[in-house]
């Protein structure tokens, strides 16, 4: 029976332990976690999600307090259009973000950035572009085009040094999103390193309507890989969502896939950057508490655990201070679900929005708990203790029972 240590990920010149740990933000996907992913041989990805926010949280620097600052004349004001971010602010947190995270690498591994095109921040083009450009510009091995069709891209960093060294690749969930990516950045002469087909199990943003359930990650996996055969194109292929076992890797490995991207797992691993307690409730929560809703401002439904705090609470919006979900015009969907309850119920000092959520606030406070489908199943994964809290586990030991388990065995930590 083979295991996932006996396949390898070729990615130019690099041999790596197919494994790649998702990109979760904001900040859950820690650069702990991403370094431990590499120091072992695979892939560790961090997330640029809010990235001034994780920098003050890592760096101790200022850029949510300046730019609250900045605009905190306009708190009050339903008219989001003027709360801009600072562009050299911007670049200087992804650099810190990256370039540490980069400077503390250890192993063979590499280390990619997962970079949200969803993430508007009131000038999408500008905003996306200075990301990437600045996690090219400190050394980062690879990034990542998540939750978006991403099709121009490739065209904001083609000018750059690093855009044919960098390993760039994207996430797709269906073989349609692949080919209009390819088709509109065909014109850079640069096909992506690798794509990870992303089904319906997984955890945050989904890339399918409320019809989810009716579609199989094997499925599509297959689907996208005839289509390459079909091109004549060499491109690494990369599953992710559900993939739960070792045994459920080698499953695809065996058919030809590339590598597996894994993320519900590490949830609970003690690198991760959810909140002890956040982690106890993945522990805890069943199946019929994962729910997939369409509360997230970015119009993409999304899958959580149905007692996360921030479902139907009304916190007045704070884009003076975050505002990463503002679009192109300073609208977001929850500012208005927001003044439309502020508006039928006045004098109320703490309402209640069912609809939708301020995904920025809720996400910073941890209290939105975004998981994947198999998520009840991490108690399995690990002993209860005598306190009836279940022990956490390390990155290693997840990542080596993925790499090293047969016949669809969980181990449990010593």
């Amino acid at each position: 029976m083979k295991r996932v240590d006996d396949f390898r990920l070729r990615l130019g010149k690099k041999e790596l332990v197919p494994i790649v740990i998702g990109g979760m933000g904001v900040d859950i996907s820690t650069a702990e976690l991403a370094l431990e992913a590499a120091r072992l041989g695979g892939i560790g990805h961090i997330s640029d999600a809010m990235v001034n926010t994780v920098a003050d949280r890592r760096f101790n620097a200022k850029f949510v307090k300046d730019k609250l600052r900045k605009f905190k004349f306009n708190v009050a004001n339903t008219d989001k259009s003027v709360v801009k971010f600072d562009l050299d602010q911007l670049a200087q947190a992804t650099k810190m973000h990256v370039g540490k995270t980069i400077e503390a690498k250890r192993g063979d591994g590499l280390i990619f950035v997962n970079c949200m095109e969803k993430l508007t921040m009131n000038a999408p083009r500008e905003t996306l572009r200075v990301r990437m450009q600045a996690a090219l510009d400190a050394g980062i091995d690879g990034i990542t085009l998540a939750a978006g069709l991403h099709l121009g891209s490739f065209a904001l960093i083609e000018d750059h040094p690093r855009f044919r060294d960098a390993k760039l690749g994207i996430i797709v969930s269906s073989l349609r999103a692949l080919q209009l990516f390819l088709r509109k950045t065909a014109r850079t002469n640069r096909l992506p390193d690798y794509v990870v087909v992303e089904g319906p199990l997984a955890g945050g943003h989904l890339g399918f309507g409320m019809d989810w359930a009716e579609f199989d990650l094997s499925v599509i996996v297959a689907e996208v890989q005839r289509f390459l055969q079909a091109e004549n194109l060499n491109i690494p292929l990369i599953p992710a969502g559900g993939v739960f076992t070792g045994s459920d890797a080698v499953s695809y490995l065996e058919k030809g896939a590339a590598a597996v991207q894994v993320a519900t797992r590490f949830t609970v691993a003690r690198e991760c950057g959810l909140p002890e307690d956040v982690q106890q409730m993945y522990f805890k929560a069943s199946e019929d508490q994962i729910v997939v809703n369409q509360i997230s401002p970015t119009g993409y439904p999304m899958r959580m655990l149905s007692n996360s705090p921030a479902i139907g609470d009304g916190i007045r919006p704070n884009c003076e201070a975050y505002g990463y979900l503002l679009d192109a015009n300073g609208c977001c969907s929850y500012i208005t679900a927001y003044n439309r309850e502020v508006e039928a119920n006045p004098g109320v000092k703490r309402i209640s929005v069912k609809d939708k959520t301020c995904l920025c606030t809720q996400m910073r406070n941890f209290d939105l708990w975004t998981c994947g489908h198999n998520t009840y199943r991490l108690k399995d994964t690990t002993r209860k203790l005598d306190d009836g809290s279940y022990q956490l586990l390390s990155a290693e030991h997840i990542f080596r029972d993925y790499q090293f388990s047969t016949d669809n065995k969980l181990a449990l930590p010593e």
